[in-house]
């Protein structure tokens, strides 16, 4: 099979012209194609197009890809989980049921280990009344919410599965999906997505799969200690029972805070960098106009997205993280009296506004508390005052941009703030510090010179966002186990070792192969 690249389409061309580009690229007839790949191409706005990818068979493939500078050899996509050799009286452990304990778990399963999965929030039906509760009445429940329970946090988010990874298990986690419920496209579209509407479902779809298998989830059950012998784990410590296991994943994801507060006392932890800011929100049809032009509206063209970074002279990074086209601005808490914020899209992306993270990065050398923990403890602090400054309630601060950079307070213009439980308006400058409002600052008119309106004075901010990545790290042996507590296996984005739902996945798979090989 031959992977041929960059083959274009037009807006109001039928993918059925595929085969003929594909023949007249290789100059041989093609016998077999499928698509890989689907992205836009708006580079030009006077010829915004499709581009595919595609894997396709021929005849005289020797010939094809001597002829085509296009083509190589296709890749195989032949990842699936590893056998054991045995499988052991002991039941591995899952903590944390988002992406990297979820594909733990199934690669786990489907090895006939019959994982148990511990998991302290609720199931995806029961976790989105409680995430409806918090937004329509400001209640919130510390144990189910959007960051904890079925699905991890990016169950609630735009389902985002683009990522900067490049690994060859990242086909076959798309293909499992796709089986659970997810749309077809995901499998081949450049920036694939799920919606925050289908992802629960999706997840339960998962989760019902490694039951079949033999495996067990159990729901609100926190984990809250370990037990060891001689170095090596005995047990995980829950407020039901002590469940022996000799071999855990801990996929706890990045704001399970009273957890670390445990584990920086049991194994080896460190601060790591991250970075904090707020949520800027446009109206989506404006964002559309800045990417595509002439071509606005086009029945073919889905909402436009973007990713903007920059350096300031003064050496701070800035950069838009978590794009989330005809979206929403939604409460992101997971304990009482603090507020940050996330950002949400449907499948259909039809929402009037669109929302990013606007973010200032940080080191560990920025953070003002010491420590370990020092990370997660001025992501608490910002947060109580979020909270303090909206007047309560887990309503937001928030700001347009012009008032942001020029000071006043306009009231809310076109764009109308989409967060629920609401918004108090706020000087931003009185809530977050400097160090990261200086660096916003300065980014947004380089930010609008890279798209246009990026910083019109229209323009939402609502803040803080805080939970962008893990404050800490928990270091990993070559077998990926923690120093010092062998069988203990730190995973995903709690661990410091993941970045979004697709890197936390294939860290998932990663912990579970190498659980796998340590059993012969």
């Amino acid at each position: 099979m031959i992977r041929l690249r960059n083959v274009p389409l037009g807006l109001d061309e039928d993918e059925n012209l595929l085969w003929d580009r594909a023949r007249q690229a290789l100059k041989t007839k093609v016998t077999g194609l499928r698509i890989a790949k689907k992205a836009v191409d708006a580079r030009r706005k006077s010829d915004v197009h499709f581009v595919y990818t595609l894997d396709v068979t021929v005849r005289d493939e020797a010939s094809a890809l001597a002829l085509c500078r296009d083509a190589a050899p296709a890749p195989a996509n032949d990842y699936t989980p590893p056998i054991p050799a045995h499988i052991p009286a002991d039941r591995p452990v899952v903590v944390g049921f988002g992406p990297a304990g979820m594909f733990a778990a199934l690669a786990l399963a489907l090895a006939g280990l019959r994982p148990i999965v511990l998991e302290r929030g609720q199931d995806a039906a029961a976790r989105t009344e409680a995430v409806e509760r918090l937004r329509r009445e400001g209640a919130l429940d510390p144990e189910s919410n959007i960051q904890f329970g079925e699905g991890g946090a990016g169950a609630f988010s735009d389902g985002k599965l683009s990522t900067g990874v490049k690994d060859r298990r990242i086909p076959w986690v798309l293909d499992q999906l796709a089986a659970a419920g997810a749309p077809e496209e995901i499998t081949f579209d450049a920036k694939p997505h799920i919606g925050t509407d289908r992802l629960p479902g999706v997840c339960a779809n998962i989760r019902r799969r490694i039951v079949d298998l033999g495996g067990q989830v159990r729901f609100s059950t926190a984990l809250l200690g370990l037990e060891t012998e001689n170095g090596r784990l005995t047990g995980a410590v829950t407020a039901r029972e002590t469940v022996p296991c000799s071999r855990l994943i801990l996929a706890v994801g990045h704001s399970a805070r009273d957890t670390f507060e445990i584990l920086c006392k049991l194994i080896p932890m460190a601060p790591k960098p991250f970075a904090m800011g707020v949520r800027i929100e446009h109206l989506q049809a404006d964002i559309d106009r800045a990417q595509y032009g002439p071509f606005t509206g086009h029945p073919a063209l889905g909402p436009a997205d973007y990713a903007l970074t920059c350096q300031l002279p003064d050496g701070r990074r800035c950069y838009t993280f978590c794009m989330c086209p005809g979206g929403q601005v939604v409460p992101a808490a997971s304990e009482p009296g603090m507020v940050c914020t996330n950002g949400a899209s449907p499948s259909k992306r039809n929402y009037v506004n669109s929302n990013a993270a606007l973010l200032t990065a940080l080191a560990p050398e920025d953070f003002p508390y010491d420590g370990v923990l020092g990370g997660m403890e001025w992501q608490r602090e910002l947060e109580r005052r979020a909270f303090e400054a909206a007047g309560g309630g887990y309503r937001a601060p928030a700001q347009t941009v012009g008032s942001f950079l020029h000071g006043g307070r306009p009231a809310f213009g076109r764009v109308a703030p989409s967060y629920e439980p609401g918004v108090t308006v706020c000087d931003l400058r009185g809530v977050l510090p400097p160090v990261i409002t200086d660096t916003l600052a300065g980014a947004l008119p380089r930010f609008d010179r890279k798209l246009r309106g990026f910083a019109a004075a229209d323009g939402v901010l609502t803040g803080p966002e805080t939970r962008s990545s893990s404050p800490v790290r928990m270091p990993r042996t070559d077998s990926l186990e923690s120093p010092g507590v062998a069988g203990l296996y730190p995973c995903g984005e709690g661990a410091g070792w993941a970045g979004g739902i697709m890197s936390a996945a294939v860290d998932g798979l990663r912990c579970a192969e190498s659980l796998i090989a340590s059993l012969g």
